[in-house]
C-alpha cells in the first residue's frame, strides 16, 4: 500500500514540475514576442535603398544587437507617396498583424504638397485615437514644413506633431530626419529621401525613444 501511495505521489510531482516548466517556458516566449510597424511613407519604406539598407531593416538588426534575448519583429507598413489621409484610410489592414507598438512616421508629403495643417491634424489625430483605443504603443515622429512654404504655414504645420502628442499623451521624437536632413553625403541625390548612411543614423537617434515606449 505504501509503495502505491509512494508511486502516486511521485507522479504528482513530477506533474508538478512539468505543468510548471511547461508554464515558464510559455511566459518566456509570450514576454519575448514584441511586434513593431513602421506606419509611414517613402522614408519608412526605403525609397531609393537596396532591400537590406532601408529603415524597418536597420531597425531591426539595431533592436537584434540590443536585446539579444528578444524576438523583436519590426514591420514595413510605409508607402511611397503616402499623406496622413492615405495612413488613416489603410490604418486598419496596416494593423492585421496587430502589433504591440507602432511608429507612426508620416506628414512629409502634405507638406511638400503644401497640404492645409488642419486636414493633416485631423488624419494624425485620427491615427493616433485609433491606436489609443486598441491599447497599443506608440512613438509619433515629427516632421518640419519644407521652407518654402513661407513662415505662416511652418508655424501652423510644425505645431501639430508637439499638440497631439501631449492630448493622446504619446511619446513624440520631434524630427525623424533630425541630423540627417540638407546634409549631402547623408541623402541621395534627389536630396530628401537619406541613404544608407543617412538611416543609420535616423535609427541610432530613434532607438533610446524606441527603447522607453517598449518598456
Amino acid at each position: 500500500m505504501k509503495q502505491g501511495l509512494f508511486s502516486i505521489k511521485t507522479v504528482l510531482i513530477r506533474f508538478v514540475l512539468i505543468f510548471g516548466l511547461v508554464n515558464m517556458v510559455s511566459v518566456h516566449a509570450w514576454a519575448d514576442d514584441f511586434k513593431i510597424l513602421a506606419l509611414g511613407d517613402s522614408l519608412t519604406a526605403g525609397y531609393g535603398l537596396d532591400q537590406n539598407q532601408g529603415f524597418t531593416v536597420q531597425l531591426q538588426q539595431s533592436l537584434n544587437h540590443n536585446f539579444p534575448d528578444r524576438d523583436i519583429k519590426v514591420m514595413n507598413g510605409g508607402v511611397s507617396g503616402d499623406t496622413t489621409k492615405g495612413g488613416l484610410a489603410r490604418l486598419n489592414w496596416a494593423l492585421v498583424d496587430n502589433p504591440d507598438m507602432v511608429i507612426v512616421e508620416l506628414g512629409a508629403n502634405d507638406g511638400l504638397r503644401g497640404l492645409d495643417p488642419k486636414l493633416t491634424e485631423k488624419n494624425l489625430d485620427g491615427i493616433l485615437q485609433n491606436l489609443k483605443d486598441r491599447g497599443m504603443k506608440v512613438l509619433l515622429t515629427g516632421m518640419l514644413a519644407p521652407p518654402n512654404l513661407g513662415g505662416d504655414y511652418g508655424q501652423e504645420f510644425n505645431a501639430i506633431y508637439p499638440r497631439l502628442a501631449k492630448k493622446h499623451g504619446v511619446a513624440l521624437y520631434p524630427f525623424f530626419l533630425e541630423g540627417v536632413a540638407g546634409i549631402a553625403d547623408l541623402n541621395q541625390e534627389d536630396g530628401i529621401h537619406p541613404n544608407a548612411d543617412g538611416v543609420a543614423i535616423i535609427v541610432e537617434r530613434l532607438l533610446p525613444h524606441i527603447k522607453k515606449v517598449m518598456n
